[in-house]
């Protein structure tokens, strides 16, 4: 088949009330299929709320699995967390991943993502993917105990952020982001190799890590044109501003980027981009297609 299909999935669902809001007005408007949720967010309570009135099968909810940022789920971390018994921050996080091994962290990962999970399961979501806060998910000491946990709860798709640079014309990214972008798609790769045989896969394509803040709104066209056949993912952070002040781990993410992004989505250009080439907007199939 030469069909192509794109998942939109709106990340760090849960983050904070006026990033739900946001993430919502995009589902309403029919541009997000799908969405990751924090488990530890501030607003997760209100992010299960609002999942559970929407009609079924509408999105696909997931995992938004994190171990970098708030307060664990799980009682008891001891290698995953600080002293304050906090995560310990995106740098921290990312190098006890990349650069430590062994059983006892490997458990307390399988354990934490284990009680995520059940979170969600508690508050009647059933996850059907899973993608991690800052691609935590996909790093060394990460990618063999998540793989583990998501076959023991029957969670079929896994993110695999590995994105070609120059696919789509990339002006003025950043040497930070591009640098960033090659370290998580190299990871990712890595991943990749683990999924055959696993019961875990992923889509056929992945776009966003070089979206980050600037989704392509004037040139949606010229994006749907680009992307080839299959199955793809498009990572997107919409959302909207808070009024006052957000204060906690997860207020760096209350910007205006979010509602940049929310327009970029909501405009009336993605849509008509999208009935112009055809592409299908989707959630997650329950099964690899």
């Amino acid at each position: 088949a030469t069909m192509k299909r794109l998942i939109v999935n709106a990340d760090d669902l849960g983050a904070d009330e006026a990033r739900n809001r946001g993430i919502f007005e995009a589902i309403d408007a029919g541009v997000v299929t799908s969405v990751s949720l924090l488990a530890n967010g501030p607003s997760f309570e209100d992010a299960a709320r609002r999942i559970r009135n929407l009609d079924p099968g509408r999105i696909s909810p997931g995992l938004h699995f994190n171990l970098s940022e708030g307060v664990p789920v799980a009682a008891g971390l001891k290698l995953l967390t600080g002293s304050d018994g906090r995560f310990p921050g995106k740098g921290a996080a990312q190098q006890l991943l990349t650069q430590q091994q062994g059983p006892e962290l490997e458990a307390e990962i399988q354990r934490e993502l284990s009680a995520q999970i059940t979170a969600l399961r508690d508050r009647g979501i059933k996850p059907n993917h899973l993608d991690g806060h800052q691609h935590v998910h996909i790093l060394p000491a990460a990618v063999r105990p998540v793989i583990e946990v998501m076959r023991e709860h029957g969670i079929t798709w896994i993110r695999i952020p590995s994105e070609r640079a120059g696919c789509f014309r990339h002006e003025s990214v950043s040497p930070a982001l591009a640098e960033e972008a090659r370290f998580f798609a190299g990871h990712a790769e890595a991943a990749r190799a683990l999924l055959p045989g696993s019961g875990v896969c992923s889509t056929d394509h992945f776009y966003g890590l070089y979206f980050k803040g600037r989704l392509p709104a004037f040139r949606w066209l010229e994006f749907l044109d680009s992307i080839p056949p299959g199955l793809s993912e498009l990572m997107v952070h919409p959302g909207r501003t808070a009024a006052g002040p957000v204060f906690g781990p997860f207020s760096a993410f209350s910007t205006r980027d979010r509602e940049s992004e929310l327009e970029a989505l909501t405009d009336g250009r993605f849509r008509r981009a999208v009935s112009e080439t055809g592409i299908e907007i989707v959630p997650f199939p329950e099964a690899p297609i």
